[in-house]
């Protein structure tokens, strides 16, 4: 059966490798580890270009490594989206009376689009029998219920919540859990070649 997988870029990072020593997530060999018997055929990486930030400059070297590592796997494609930062005022919380401050809102656009467009554009397509999402995220439910209910097509999400959020978890015909264990054994050599030379893992990473 052969098996796309579609990966949320922004929520894979925080709801799976946030705050652990494993960033340096190699899709390939996740996939490997937690969809034994699948025949991986696409892995379709959905994120966007981040902005530096003043507390972390490095924000978008650091993301720029992590790109360039993973177009060395090569059944996976990187799509983008849009990442936004604007100045808005908002109201401080219990501040009495009411105050308001300005504060950086960053939002990253387009990529539970281009998910969703992806995902349902592949099935009518007849590109996959199985698709997996690595995502929590309630906004791709109804593209899962489309792809499982109106195609008869075969829907898994991997994630690293004990079971996917409930929404999702409806439209699932099967989940796996991303432990640390798994994440452990699927991170990328400290040292990565291709074409353009050797690249290191980031140092803070």
């Amino acid at each position: 059966m052969g098996t796309y997988v579609y990966v949320d870029g922004f929520n894979c990072y925080y709801r799976v490798v946030k705050g652990t020593p494993y960033k340096w997530l190699d899709l390939s060999a996740l996939c490997r580890h937690l969809l034994r018997g699948h025949n991986v055929q696409r892995i379709k990486y959905f994120t966007a270009h981040v902005s530096a930030r003043p507390n972390d400059p490095d924000v978008p070297t650091r993301q720029q490594i992590y790109l360039r590592a993973l177009r060395t796997i090569p059944n996976l494609e990187i799509i983008l989206g849009q990442f936004v930062q604007n100045p808005v005022r908002l109201p401080v919380a219990w501040s009495d009376p009411l105050r308001f401050e300005t504060v950086i809102r960053t939002e990253e656009k387009g990529s539970d689009v281009n998910l969703a467009s992806h995902i349902l554009h592949d099935g009518h397509r007849g590109c996959y029998d199985v698709a997996v999402v690595i995502s929590d995220d309630s906004d791709l439910a109804e593209p899962l219920r489309m792809v499982k209910q109106e195609l008869g097509l075969v829907t898994g999400i991997l994630t690293s919540n004990r079971r996917p959020s409930l929404s999702l978890h409806r439209y699932a015909t099967f989940y796996r859990r991303i432990r640390r264990g798994v994440l452990q054994l699927s991170q990328f050599p400290e040292v990565i070649t291709d074409a353009a030379g050797s690249f290191h893992k980031p140092p803070s990473w």
